[in-house]
């Protein structure tokens, strides 16, 4: 039996608990919807590994901005629009969710753009690349520190519009692949763009529309390059088994995670425009990550950890302005035009769009017998300034 006066000392308890719950500040809660399993499963684990590292490296190991614990709530989408749609709504409905991070598809994205301004709250987008998510489908609750597909564009076009160089795309066929060959087409001004190739996502095998690029290909004169934008599964590079050699054609990409670049080996001077590669970035924070990457995994971060690395780098360098207040207004304010720093460098979120302006890699392949991947080694930076990336925002 509890006596009177041991109920009421365990209610002054239980008092002094809840007023020192609500004098810390409580919790900011932020949903992370993602591909941890389905087509981009390997994307996706990795921004999660990056976003932990980077929430630990931003707060200094104690998970705590303004006094306020920060909760990360997973939510796994299956690269499924459908499926992260609703997922986002109940991050922010049921979750309490005070802000949200993802998807990694730009399909998944599209859909749950509405949502966060259903919500009015903020989606923070990564790494889904798709153009119209900062573009025409874009609302003022939309941040995105993934680059978006002009970005990837405009920077692999440095290295390719050239006068005498005839080009033929190779893409999915969805809203990555058609926002970044779009975008590609439109970055090239002295090129030639003679054919355009889409593929499905599922693709395995890639004979009959390589057959199709080489028809249109292999009378051009000059240089001939077949530019691939591809994510996931499928090898779109065994496009080489076709002996593209004998029509002087050449293959050129983007940067890619390093399990896929293991078949740039078979391409060695190839040139293109990477996001991120672990040896190129030379800032802290980048030596920090790649540092606890090796010493928790054994090997180094990859192109996606950046990102993750980077979403929250965003969010705590925000949180930290407004001493935790995650209402969507505050950060919103806060947010545009505010510099961060990534294992990219300096990013900044662009005021009228909010997509985050940062830094590209233009990289020639080398083959280097200690690594499994073909090594991306930096030809020259190709700063924000360097670029002109349209503003797709018509709102």
């Amino acid at each position: 039996m509890i006596t009177t006066t041991r109920r009421l000392a365990v209610m002054a308890l239980a008092c002094s608990a809840t007023l020192g719950f609500a004098q810390s500040g409580g919790e900011i809660r932020i949903a992370h919807v993602y591909s941890k399993t389905g087509p981009l499963e390997a994307y996706g684990k990795q921004t999660q590994t990056g976003l932990l590292m980077g929430l630990q490296y931003a707060t200094g190991g104690t998970m705590m901005v303004g006094g306020k614990k920060i909760v990360l709530i997973e939510k796994d989408d299956q690269g499924k629009p459908d499926l992260g749609k609703s997922l986002l709504a109940a991050a922010y409905a049921d979750d309490k969710a005070n802000l949200a991070i993802g998807p990694t598809s730009s399909g998944v994205a599209l859909a749950m753009l509405p949502v966060a301004e259903e919500y009015q709250k903020i989606l923070l987008v990564e790494p889904a690349v798709a153009d119209s998510i900062t573009g025409d489908k874009w609302n003022k609750y939309i941040f995105r520190t993934g680059r978006n597909s002009s970005q990837d564009a405009i920077s692999n076009a440095v290295a390719l519009d050239k006068a005498g160089v005839t080009i033929a795309t190779l893409a999915q066929d969805y809203a990555f692949g058609r926002d970044g060959v779009k975008a590609f087409k439109d970055a090239i001004k002295t090129a030639k763009i003679a054919h355009e190739e889409y593929l499905p996502t599922s693709t395995t095998d890639f004979t009959a529309g390589a057959q199709r690029i080489i028809d249109k290909l292999k009378d051009a004169p000059g240089r001939k390059v077949i530019f691939i934008i591809w994510a996931g599964a499928g090898n779109p590079f065994k496009i080489a088994d076709l002996d593209l050699k004998r029509y002087n054609i050449e293959i050129a990409t983007g940067g890619n995670i390093l399990p896929a670049m293991a078949a740039y080996k078979n391409f060695p001077g190839m040139e293109g425009a990477t996001y991120y590669y672990f040896g190129i970035p030379k800032n802290p924070v980048n030596e920090a990550m790649v540092a606890q990457h090796y010493t928790q995994f054994k090997s180094p971060p990859d192109f996606f950890t950046a990102g993750g690395f980077s979403s929250a780098m965003a969010v705590v360098t925000a949180l930290k302005k407004t001493n935790g207040d995650a209402k969507a207004a505050t950060l919103i304010k806060t947010m545009e035009g505010m510099s961060f720093e990534t294992p990219k460098g300096t990013m900044t979120f662009r005021k009228e769009d909010h997509q985050a302006m940062q830094s590209m890699y233009h990289f020639k392949i080398k083959v280097d017998p200690a690594f499994p991947w073909g090594v991306p080694e930096l030809v020259r930076e190709i700063k924000p300034a360097d670029m002109q990336v349209p503003i797709r925002n018509k709102k």
